[in-house]
């Protein structure tokens, strides 16, 4: 069975424009999470990151404080509700808001000290392709955060699910994948109040 990548984007953007009003509300406790998944990645004031996938924007705040007004702080989202939501909020404040497609971002060969994605990864249409177009952005010995608010068990059992050895947030399928498209996993945790995956880029 083949995927039509337009089709995937198109599911996604549907997906999210539905719960983009509410999607804050629905989740309000989260902020702390995002706080301490930022402090997590290493940012030095000055630094350009991107938040890949950044919804409402709940990241962008504690990666400005991170970086400093000296920074580059971007926030890319492929839906355009999420966007709407996230300046509503006041969260383009801290972000310059993108309308892009994280697996097609318009941004030149490695201009990034990093990537912040919550909640990113099982959302890509293809996340092979997603995580080599992130690795092209990112300098050398730059970091990507692969954060989500829960853990993966506590994730399935919200939505109803069984986890299966072929979750592409399950540690052994993740690593690969990261070093199939040019990173390297450096920590990995899956605790019920927080995933986090962070991987430096390799050079070349």
């Amino acid at each position: 069975m083949t995927h039509d990548l337009a089709d995937d984007r198109a599911a996604v953007r549907e997906f999210f424009t539905e719960r983009a009003a509410r999607w804050d509300t629905r989740f309000p406790d989260d902020g702390p999470a995002y706080a301490a998944a930022v402090a997590e990645v290493g940012l030095r004031a000055g630094d350009a990151v991107l938040d890949a996938g950044c919804g409402t924007g709940r990241a962008l705040p504690p990666l400005r404080a991170a970086v400093g007004p000296q920074g580059t702080v971007l926030g890319a989202d492929l839906t355009p509700a999420m966007l709407d939501q996230a300046s509503r909020a006041g969260r383009d404040a801290y972000a310059t808001l993108l309308l892009a497609d994280a697996s097609r971002l318009p941004l030149r060969d490695g201009c990034l000290d990093a990537v912040f994605g919550a909640g990113l990864i099982s959302h890509l249409p293809g996340p092979a392709s997603g995580l080599r177009e992130l690795a092209r952005v990112v300098r050398p010995g730059g970091r990507l955060a692969l954060f989500h608010p829960v853990g993966r068990a506590a994730l399935a059992a919200r939505q109803g699910r069984q986890l299966t050895p072929d979750d592409v947030r399950a540690e052994p399928r993740l690593r690969d994948l990261l070093a199939e498209t040019g990173w390297r996993l450096l920590s990995y945790v899956d605790e019920d109040d927080r995933y986090l995956a962070l991987a430096a880029r390799e050079a070349g």
